[in-house]
């Protein structure tokens, strides 16, 4: 799992590439989302449009990221949620949870 950070006016865009699994992955993700909050950084976007596989544990630190979000009023919402990613979120009763969009546009507005 690779992270590229990318910042657009206030809200930083975390593109995600390669497998959010079990072991790097996920704690690739953690260490990066932390990082921004540590920085005061309050509206993040993951975007997962080059994520190949999400398994469980990658979906709960997805929700592991919200909650701390939540804690530090913050707000993290999905970008490019693929097929896969959207069924695993529908089955795991998720989908209230996060706010996903297709358009990054869209994304960073939704925070105003």
């Amino acid at each position: 799992m690779e992270i590229t950070r990318r910042e657009i006016d206030d809200v930083v865009i975390l593109d995600l590439e390669g497998k959010l699994t079990i072991g790097k992955g996920d704690v690739v993700l953690r260490g990066a989302f932390v990082d921004e909050l540590d920085v005061g950084q309050r509206k993040l976007v993951v975007n997962l449009d080059k994520v190949k596989v999400i398994d469980s544990s990658g979906l709960g630190e997805l929700i592991r990221c919200k909650v701390t979000a939540s804690e530090k009023e913050a707000d993290v919402k999905l970008l490019h949620v693929n097929l896969k990613a959207r069924k695993l979120i529908t089955m795991a009763q998720l989908v209230g949870v996060f706010e996903m969009f297709d358009d990054e546009e869209m994304a960073i507005s939704s925070f105003s």
